[in-house]
Order: structure tokens, then C-alpha cells, then sequence
């Protein structure tokens, strides 16, 4: 094949052109980067720094509560500032905050420098996803789903790193994950700098072909049905916490399975996103559809809590089987919830402030990530018996939820085409 019909194919398949594609590689780099130092986080203060874990729930938890912020302002800077630009001093404040915690043991210490790193990795996930947006135009759902697919090779890529150091588990391979991750903020931002400024549009459309609201927009503040089910979405986002805070956490302190199966079961969380997301979505392109996927999501959730406490009654190889059998649960759940909540908040938001409804839709995960690590640390804490009935939690808060959006689905239903929309970032 000639060198023009390549390049004409890939760029079907890849909107945006080479500014996409080039964004694209900053998100591979970014998430290898974030898969080295993501499962080693929490183990780093506590074998490097000497913290107890109760401490380093708070740590995370307060960190990424001060980084809530980080969103919002990066949207008011893009809209006054190039979104390159501001994205690259995102990527490099990111770095400073990173390459900080080298410099000390001081507990506040760590703490002011982790909120400040929180605030531009918060705000870095905005502007990539504004860029994306814009470079992209009408093909923007095409992009997304593409961006989550390298998002997750590259988490598969940094977990298989992240696997190597931790089996040497000394404090100078801790600190070389740290340091790794800091140089892939230095490469995207050099590799940002070269990606030329979108077309920057008063208002990014998430269907163009929706007419403009004649009426004074709908309120999702005022709508108490849609908060509640944001208040729902919150805990159901826990899979994120318990994957990355807790399994490693509760593999060193509660079981004898060897600490370097923490990032290989990021690993396989990763691979099989990779695999599974996107052909998983066909059950759920309609909101009756995706409110049905709340009881399987509902039986998933529990198997892997029960075998989170299973995992902790002895042996080796028991407890590498056991969560085993826990990442593949929670991550067949995150998928499935990915897949539920992508179509109900879209199906439950009126047409003349879907953009609104979603924003407020998004504070689940901010707050996820905020107040799960305190409570994925709690239970770690309390003991085996406590998985249980973090599981019985997720079943009741899936019934409630399906419950609660049953007299809110539209018909005829309202639906977009599926795309990747996993958490896992």
C-alpha cells in the first residue's frame, strides 16, 4: 500500500489529524507514567516515609479533596489562555509537586505537596479532554473512545514496570517510580508544546444536532431526583479506590500473597478494560438496558468484597487466587458500571441542560476520590469482616439506584452511542 492511502486510513481512524494523534501519545506517556506511580503510592509512604495507613488515607483523601478544585480552574484559564499552554504548565507543575516529595519525611510536608500535585493532575484530565474536544470537532465520540483504549495500554504498561521495581521493593526502587513518573510529565509537556492551538468555540456541543433550549434552562441543583442519583454514583465509583488504594494496601498488611501482585493485577484490570469495554457496551445503548445491568452490577460488587476477606485467611497461593478473583470482579464491575452510568446520566438530564446535569453528574468520581481512599482505608483497618459489608453497601446501593431512576427513564429512550467511559485515569 502506498504511503498516501496509509496515511488517508489512518486518518479515518483517527480524528484530528496529527495534532490528535500527537495528543493521543501524550495520553499513552501520561498514563505509563501514572501506571509506574500509581500502585506504588501508598506503599511509598508507608515503607519509605514511615506513615501508618490510617495516615495515608488521610494523605489521598485530603489531597484529592483540595484537588475538586483543579477542574473548574483549568476551565476558566483555558477560556482566557491558549489550552496548550495551560496544559503544559499543568504537566509541569505536576512534575515539581511529584519530584517535592523527595525532598521530605515531614508529614505536612508531604501533605501540602500531594494537595498541590492533586490540583494540576485534576485539572490536566480537564484540559486534555477540552483539547480533545476541540481537535476532534464531530468526531469526538471516536476520539473518546480511542483515548480510553491508550489510557489503559499505557496503565498496562506502567503496572508491568511498577511490578519489576516493587519485587526489589527497597526505597530506592520506590523512589525510581516517582522519579519515572515525574520525566513522562517533562516528556508530554515537551510533547504538548509542539500540538497547535485548537479552534476554541464558545460552547462544545455534546450532539450538534440538538437544537438550541428555548426556555430558561432546567436546574440540576434543584432536581432532587438527579442528585440523589448522583449521591448513588459516588459510592458505586468505589472500584477505583478499592483497585488502586486498597489492594495494595490490604496485599502487604492482611495477606501473604507477595506485594508485587499489586501492580500486576492493575495490570490485568487494564488489559481486560482494554479487552472487554467496548464489546460489553452493546447490553447497555438503551436506559432501560443499562438499568437492568444494575443487578449484575449489583452480584459483581459482592463477589469481589467476599473475596477480598477470603483473601486474608492464609496461604500464599490462596490469597493470590482470591484476589485474583477480586481484580476480575471489580474490574468486570467498573466496566459495567461505566457502561450504566454513562447511559443514565445522559438518559435522566433534559435536553436544554445535559451539559449542566453532567458537570454535576462528574462530582461522583471527584468525590470518589476524595472521601473513597478514607473509607477503603477504614476498611482495611477494621478487618476481614468489614469486605462484607462494604459488598452488602454496593448490592443496596445499586437496588436503591435502580429504583430510584426507573420513573425518570424517557421513552422513547434516550441514547448515544457507546463509548469507553471507564474511571480508571
Amino acid at each position: 500500500m502506498d504511503a498516501k492511502p496509509r496515511r488517508t486510513a489512518l486518518a479515518q481512524r483517527i480524528p484530528g489529524g496529527r495534532d490528535g494523534r500527537r495528543m493521543l501519545l501524550v495520553t499513552f506517556i501520561d498514563k505509563t507514567g501514572t501506571g509506574l506511580w500509581a500502585t506504588a503510592v501508598a506503599l511509598y509512604f508507608t515503607h519509605v516515609t514511615g506513615m501508618s495507613i490510617a495516615q495515608v488515607g488521610i494523605l489521598i483523601g485530603v489531597s484529592g479533596g483540595i484537588g475538586i478544585a483543579g477542574a473548574p480552574l483549568a476551565g476558566r484559564l483555558a477560556d482566557r489562555f491558549p489550552v496548550t499552554r495551560v496544559l503544559i504548565g499543568t504537566q509541569l507543575l505536576r512534575a515539581t509537586a511529584l519530584l517535592a516529595l523527595l525532598t521530605t519525611h515531614h508529614y505536612a510536608l508531604l501533605l501540602l505537596y500531594s494537595a498541590l500535585g492533586a490540583l494540576p493532575d485534576r485539572a490536566s484530565n480537564v484540559l486534555t479532554k477540552l483539547y480533545a474536544a476541540r481537535v476532534a470537532g464531530p468526531r469526538r465520540a471516536r476520539y473518546q473512545a480511542l483515548n480510553r483504549t491508550v489510557s489503559n495500554l499505557g496503565w498496562a504498561l506502567g503496572g508491568l514496570g511498577a511490578a519489576a521495581a516493587l519485587a526489589v521493593a527497597t526505597t530506592t526502587a520506590y523512589q525510581a517510580l516517582l522519579v519515572g513518573n515525574a520525566l513522562s510529565y517533562v516528556v508530554i509537556a515537551a510533547l504538548t508544546l509542539r500540538c497547535a492551538e485548537p479552534p476554541a468555540p464558545s460552547r462544545i456541543a455534546a450532539d450538534s444536532t440538538t437544537p438550541a433550549p428555548a426556555a430558561t434552562p432546567s436546574s440540576p441543583w434543584r432536581d432532587r431526583t438527579f442528585l440523589l442519583y448522583t449521591a448513588t454514583e459516588a459510592a458505586l465509583f468505589l472500584d477505583d479506590a478499592i483497585l488502586q488504594v486498597g489492594m495494595p494496601l490490604w496485599i502487604a498488611h492482611a495477606t501473604d500473597a507477595p506485594v508485587g501482585l499489586a501492580p500486576l493485577l492493575l495490570v490485568l484490570n487494564s488489559v481486560l478494560v482494554v479487552l472487554f469495554q467496548v464489546p460489553l457496551a452493546r447490553f447497555g445503548t438503551t436506559p432501560a438496558a443499562a438499568r437492568a445491568l444494575l443487578v449484575p452490577l449489583a452480584l459483581l460488587f459482592t463477589a469481589g468484597c467476599l473475596a477480598m476477606a477470603a483473601s486474608a485467611a492464609g496461604g500464599r497461593w490462596f490469597a493470590i487466587a482470591a484476589l485474583t478473583v477480586a481484580a476480575v470482579a471489580l474490574t468486570f464491575a467498573e466496566m459495567i458500571h461505566a457502561i450504566a452510568s454513562w447511559e443514565l446520566s445522559i438518559a435522566l438530564a433534559p435536553g436544554d441542560a445535559q451539559g449542566a446535569y453532567l458537570g454535576v453528574h462528574g462530582l461522583a468520581a471527584s468525590t470518589q476520590r476524595s472521601a473513597g481512599p478514607l473509607l477503603v482505608t477504614a476498611v482495611i483497618t477494621a478487618g476481614p469482616l468489614a469486605w462484607p459489608i462494604l459488598g452488602a453497601g454496593f448490592a443496596a446501593t445499586c437496588l436503591a439506584q435502580r429504583r430510584l431512576v426507573h420513573r425518570r427513564l424517557p421513552d422513547p429512550p434516550l441514547s448515544v452511542p457507546p463509548v469507553t467511559v471507564s474511571e480508571h485515569q
